[in-house]
């Protein structure tokens, strides 16, 4: 090949690169301008300015109980009337939202979620939800909560507004928050800040197949496993007590659960602890005994209904484990994750609904359902609402500001056209956080109006 060859051959390759390099740099602009028009309107709504007052339809408050041809009213983010139709002054309001046949509902609360901690599976950047290390109380999940998540939108539409957002990994996870889904930031998303600790039980068994069958051997570690716990709260419990020379951030992060420790003005720190089987849950409250924990709730609890007793006498709530799962054993009743909520009901055990299991960030919209599937199986309307508002209100520490329709608390609250916990019904027509308009588009809907849009054209042009 002579020399003169050579740049000739480059030349030409440079040519075709470019040609290439703006064929494919037009297609980009054409993906991202379709990506551009697919996002939805993220902008958090305008602090309320006008007094609003729903009327008509049925308000279910979340404490149990339901008002027929109802009127909810509120002003500065605030309730300021709950009650009949018939009963309230619609001169004192700006605006005044009919409601009739609809249904009214506290904004329900997805626990336990790592909402805004993780975007897409696969890509490694946008996982947020676990920190490397085993014991590390200290790492605030809050810290990387991203409130502009295209996933939020999506559970706004199904009326879950509220969430607590959980660390992941290890022994202690770290601690969680509970946020509200229409904000800026972390900071202006916050209405709890810290409120437990997440500590991961330890398996007591572990699954052996011998001739096909199950068989339940103990962990050989579960009792180091557990040995490393307690002495990590002891030496927690010590540092709340005394007076260190060095601060530690990992037990500086500890001291709201002991009762020498520090207090935050909702209380003592919650410990959530996750576990589900009985042999795990009889330890927890022996580990709660032991190290004098004022609040432990229990997370999962797949087994909660054969411990309801000790659980009740203990003062331990449970976050269900997803209704919408199958038994984990053969012996086990088909039904159980659906009768689960009614079981616990029935034996007066504090609880709420939660959604962990497979792709937890996108199944948080199918948190009502979780409810309507409890109520197909026993548990009554008003309780499986209570279920997602009240109490789990209570059990994260925040039922003094919302959680319910009650005068005094938060305007959180959304309109349905049907059943909210209905799959069919579910069509939330108008929503407030802290008496802010939410914006109910999502990226899920506008794909759906963009592809019914050329479906529709199609068939209209006599094609398929």
């Amino acid at each position: 090949m002579s020399r003169t060859t050579i740049p000739t051959l480059k030349i030409k390759a440079m040519t075709l690169h470019a040609s290439f390099f703006s064929s494919a740099a037009w297609t980009l602009l054409m993906l991202f301008s379709g990506a551009v028009w697919a996002q939805p309107n993220l902008t958090p709504g305008a602090v309320q300015s006008e007094r609003i007052l729903v009327v008509g339809g049925t308000a279910h408050l979340g404490t149990g109980e339901a008002i027929e041809n109802a009127a909810i009213g509120f002003a500065d983010g605030f309730i300021d009337f709950v009650g009949a139709a018939r009963d309230v002054d619609r001169k004192r309001y700006d605006r005044v939202v009919e409601a009739d046949g609809q249904h009214i509902y506290p904004g329900f609360i997805a626990p336990n979620s790592t909402l805004g901690l993780m975007e897409v599976a696969a890509v490694r950047a946008s996982r947020d939800y676990q920190e490397v290390g085993t014991f590390k109380p200290n790492v605030r999940s809050v810290i990387a909560y991203n409130a502009a998540s295209d996933i939020t939108p999506t559970v706004r539409t199904n009326g879950v507004l509220m969430g607590q957002i959980t660390p992941r990994g290890g022994v202690i996870g770290g601690s969680s928050s509970v946020v509200q889904f229409d904000a800026w930031n972390w900071e202006d998303a916050v209405v709890r800040a810290d409120d437990g600790i997440h500590l991961y039980w330890p398996s007591t068994h572990h699954k052996h197949f011998e001739d096909g069958r199950a068989i339940l051997r103990k962990r050989k570690t579960y009792d180091q496993q557990l040995h490393e716990i307690r002495d990590f709260f002891s030496r927690g419990r010590a540092y709340a007590a005394g007076q260190p020379e060095k601060r530690d951030l990992r037990m500086e992060a500890m001291r709201g659960l002991f009762a020498a420790g520090e207090r935050t003005a909702a209380g003592a720190t919650t410990l959530f602890v996750h576990a589900n089987d009985a042999k795990q849950i009889a330890e927890v409250i022996r580990f709660k005994r032991a190290e004098d924990l004022e609040r432990v709730v229990l997370v999962g609890g797949m087994d909660s209904w054969m411990m309801a007793d000790p659980l009740r006498e203990n003062d331990i709530a449970v976050m269900v484990m997803r209704t919408h799962s199958v038994p984990r054993f053969a012996e086990d009743d088909i039904d159980l994750p659906y009768k689960l909520p009614k079981l616990l009901e029935d034996e007066g055990v504090e609880y709420c609904l939660q959604g962990e299991g497979r792709m937890p960030e996108m199944n948080t919209r199918n948190l009502p359902f979780f409810a309507g599937t409890a109520v197909a199986y026993g548990l009554e309307y008003e309780q499986a609402v209570r279920a997602l508002t009240l109490s789990t209100a209570k059990i994260l520490g925040i039922d003094g500001i919302c959680g319910s329709l009650e005068r005094g608390k938060d305007a959180t609250l959304f309109i349905s056209d049907g059943d909210a916990l209905d799959m069919m019904g579910n069509a939330v027509v108008h929503a407030w956080i802290q008496g802010r308009d939410v914006v109910l588009d999502n990226k899920q809907i506008q794909l759906y109006e963009k592809y019914k849009a050329k479906y529709d054209a199609q068939r209209a042009a006599g094609g398929r």
